[in-house]
């Protein structure tokens, strides 16, 4: 039995989306992959949730039986609303993934976690045998750090001592990322804290770095990961 109003029926994406054409560009090419019975790690941020509205429209001119494996609430939500089965990792491995960036280098190395779900979709990447990073034009950047801070996932407890360890790599900045329509800092969907960490260079070890921090729960630096990037 379905509820007589369902509030998920009726979301959208909250914000604007930012060069919406060049994205349902993309989106396309994405969508036109999926197969019948695909298992589909689905990542976060507008590109991603663009391809997914593309996915949905196969879906209900095709008949295709898939199922998403999301990595953020507001992409749980929005497969709720378009329709489409969510899956687990306990349960499937993906068949493949897709997802966006905030910054691509020349030799594919990521930003991610500007929406802050960088710790499942590190963990989905690492589970699919073939990623798909989506991405505008405007994502692509000479080096690293270039137009985004570094977001790294601290547990609360920790924040003093990993803000203290992290500046032994000698950072240009670092904050704690405030929320925008609640009182204090966003708070990541495992219940923890965002510290924005901006670099001046990011040599490759700095992923491992800032990992190997007692307290860090993972960063937004994806280097070396085996991704293909789909620009449009």
């Amino acid at each position: 039995m379905k509820w007589d109003n369902n509030i998920i029926e009726s979301l959208a994406w909250g914000k604007a989306i930012t060069r919406k054409e060049e994205k349902e560009k993309v989106a396309a090419r994405i969508a036109s992959m999926v197969t019948d019975g695909d298992v589909l790690g689905v990542g976060s941020g507008s590109t991603a949730y663009t391809a997914l509205l593309s996915i949905a429209a196969r879906i209900k001119v095709e008949g295709l039986h898939i199922k998403a494996i999301p990595t953020s609430l507001e992409i749980t939500m929005a497969c709720a609303r378009l329709g489409i089965p969510v899956a687990n990792l306990d349960e499937y491995r993906p068949n493949w993934t897709f997802d966006g960036a905030d910054e691509i280098d020349p030799e594919l190395s990521l930003i991610k976690g500007r929406g802050g779900a960088m710790f499942r979709e590190k963990l989905l990447i690492n589970s699919s045998p073939k990623t798909y990073i989506v991405a505008d034009s405007s994502k692509m950047v000479s080096r690293l750090g270039e137009k985004f801070p570094v977001p790294v996932e601290v547990f609360p407890q920790a924040l003093t001592y990993v803000g203290e360890a992290l500046r032994r790599l000698s950072p240009s900045d670092m904050n704690l990322r405030m929320a925008e329509n609640k009182d204090g800092p966003v708070i990541t969907e495992n219940g923890n804290l965002i510290l924005d960490v901006w670099f001046d260079s990011i040599p490759p070890d700095t992923e491992a770095a800032i990992k190997s921090i007692t307290g860090v729960i993972e960063s937004g630096l994806f280097i070396g990961y085996p991704v293909e990037i789909i620009v449009m």
